[in-house]
């Protein structure tokens, strides 16, 4: 078998991994099913920008109350949640009657910005109220830095987004406009108040809404004063405040200078964080007005005005902006957006953990071009493979299974290809990777050519189940195999014999074998290069007059040979003195 020698020798199979080799894969990896599993044969740079996020899962909030503090909580909540839900509705109510006097007959619906006393209404009377709303429901709000005009800062970018009660931001700079859904502006009470904001609406319904958002946000920001200033929270979602995500370009498209504001909820019971994982907005809610009082700090950087270079790039910009606000924060940034929200659900449904669905999609999309309904459909395959396993991740025994295939050498040199952190499992975005960088270039033309010529043995055009076997027992190196299973899934037609276009049309859609064939040649060239070095180093102690007298000359034990891999000499059976007088 490929990579096994015999004991006090050193065959042409032993594994000798090169330094990149050994920084790819820690020694004594186990691999489940398979045992301890030793280096790589075959080296494998690892690109250090696929390396796992410092943050694996930013949308999950496991946190849970103590009993001492739902004692705690239920004992408070019985006299502060019911004055404050009634004060609460109060200043709704009166909210409410101020938005309405200022939108009441106002041309445009959102369209003509309000000026003059409509204006000043809402910037008065709606951040006074909306202070005093969040002290009712015991916030202790601490405002920190200068807030920027709008002439100097048509925009501000908010982060992190943890929580519906961000809102709290609206209140210092005037209720600048904010993005919403549009279906908000049809919520009784709330909807008036919103639409008084004048906000940019997104209609999910609209193909054409994100371009639209943009194109609206431009258009203030570059009307010199004649629309508020807009606040925008560029991650796109909320998080557990433990990293920073991809800021969407939203905010960075119209090339005006942008204030960034920190949001810090420093309190010791987390009541507030709102994540795709964790308490719902309800428990939330009755919780929050329950306590005491709940601390948030509001911090306004300075104003960060484009360069040229950044003007050009939306990305560039959106990046810098995170980084700057990253450093005050103290945390990390991650390549996670919205879009790895989508695929969290796709991984709940299909009964694999949510955060399996996790690839930092931006990184992912960029760098190997893959669109978020591509990874949705490998999703699927990889709930097919992982199903049986615990954990969402795939182990040896799962992948082999998955392929129809026995666990051998080769099948562990793929399986390590995949598992990049080499902690014996492949998740879901090692998975992803390994299927564009591995899979698919290793699935071309040529290579499907090779090997349908390979299994092919009579050279007839077609490869029976008997051909198929035989090539797979000796790239496997196993002396019995049962592959009817997956020759009939190859065989479409059901004619006992695979055609060219059956082997290519399978090939295709499952591009692991591809690769699997690749690395057994890879892996007969490593034998033969080996095998050279040994002869030539036999050569040399036969010659050396020093240790020909002392050091016995191993013997070195032929491979087995075929098309694939040749040898120029006629006779496979070469004596060791033969190849010692070569």
């Amino acid at each position: 078998a490929v990579g096994r020698a015999g004991p006090g020798r050193a065959g042409p199979g032993v594994p000798r991994p090169s330094p990149a080799a050994a920084h790819a894969q820690s020694p004594g990896a186990a691999v489940r099913g398979g045992g301890s599993m030793a280096q790589r044969v075959l080296p494998l740079p690892r690109q250090q920008s696929f390396c796992p996020p410092t943050v694996p899962n930013p949308f999950v909030h496991p946190g849970r109350l103590s009993a001492r503090d739902k004692l705690r909580t239920v004992l408070q909540g019985i006299i502060l949640l019911p004055l404050r839900a009634i004060c609460i509705a109060f200043l709704l109510l009166i909210a409410w009657l101020f938005a309405s006097i200022a939108t009441f007959r106002h041309p445009g619906k959102g369209s003509v910005p309000l000026k003059g006393w409509r204006r000043r209404m809402i910037q008065t009377t709606l951040s006074c109220l909306t202070r005093t709303l969040f002290f009712v429901m015991g916030f202790q709000v601490k405002i920190k830095g200068k807030i920027a005009s709008l002439r100097e800062a048509p925009i501000f970018v908010a982060a992190p987004h943890s929580s519906f009660f961000d809102a709290i931001i609206c209140a210092p700079p005037g209720m600048p406009s904010i993005v919403s859904r549009a279906e908000n502006l049809s919520t009784p009470v709330f909807g008036t108040i919103l639409s008084s904001l004048q906000p940019v609406s997104v209609s999910r319904q609209d193909p054409d809404s994100r371009k639209n958002t943009v194109t609206e946000i431009t258009k203030r920001a570059l009307s010199r004063g004649q629309w508020p200033q807009i606040l925008i929270f560029p991650e796109g979602t909320c998080t557990n405040r433990s990293c920073l995500i991809t800021f969407k370009q939203g905010a960075f498209v119209p090339q005006v200078p942008v204030q960034p504001v920190l949001l810090r909820y420093p309190n010791k019971l987390d009541t507030v964080t709102w994540t795709w994982q964790g308490y719902s907005l309800k428990e939330l809610c009755v919780m929050t007005l329950c306590q005491l009082f709940t601390r948030v700090e509001v911090e306004f950087l300075p104003v960060h005005v484009p360069t040229e270079e950044e003007k050009n790039d939306p990305i560039l910009f959106a990046n810098r902006v995170r980084q700057t606000m990253a450093i005050a924060l103290n945390v990390p940034v991650t390549d996670h957006t919205f879009e790895d929200c989508r695929l969290m659900i796709s991984a709940g449904q299909l009964t694999l953990p949510m955060e399996a669905g996790l690839v930092e999609f931006t990184k992912i999309s960029k760098k190997l071009n893959l669109k978020w309904n591509h990874v949705r459909k490998q999703l699927d395959t990889f709930a097919a493979i992982a199903s049986a396993s615990k954990g969402g991740r795939i182990g040896i025994e799962e992948f082999a299974e998955y392929l129809k295939l026995p666990i051998s050498d080769v099948l562990k040199e793929l399986f390590l290809l995949f598992d990049r952190n080499g902690d014996g499992t492949i998740d879901f975005r090692e998975y992803v990777i390994g299927l564009s960088i591995l899979c698919n270039p290793a699935n071309t033309e040529e290579t499907i050519r090779m090997a349908f010529k390979l299994f092919d043995m009579d050279e007839d055009g077609t490869i029976t189940e008997d051909e198929f076997a035989s090539i797979i027992q000796s790239a496997l190196g196993v002396p019995e195999l049962d592959v009817s299973m997956l020759f009939k899934e190859i065989d479409a037609d059901e004619t006992g014999k695979l055609s060219y276009d059956e082997f290519k049309h399978f090939a295709l859609k499952h591009p692991e074998y591809a690769k699997l064939f690749t690395t057994y040649l890879e892996l007969q060239r490593y034998q033969l290069d080996m095998l050279e070095e040994d002869d030539i180093e036999s050569s040399e102690v036969k010659h050396s007059p020093v240790r020909k007298t002392t050091i016995p000359v191993s013997e070195t034990t032929p491979i087995a040979r075929n098309k694939v891999c040749p040898e120029s000499n006629e006779e496979d059976n070469s004596s060791t003195s033969d190849k010692k007088d070569d």
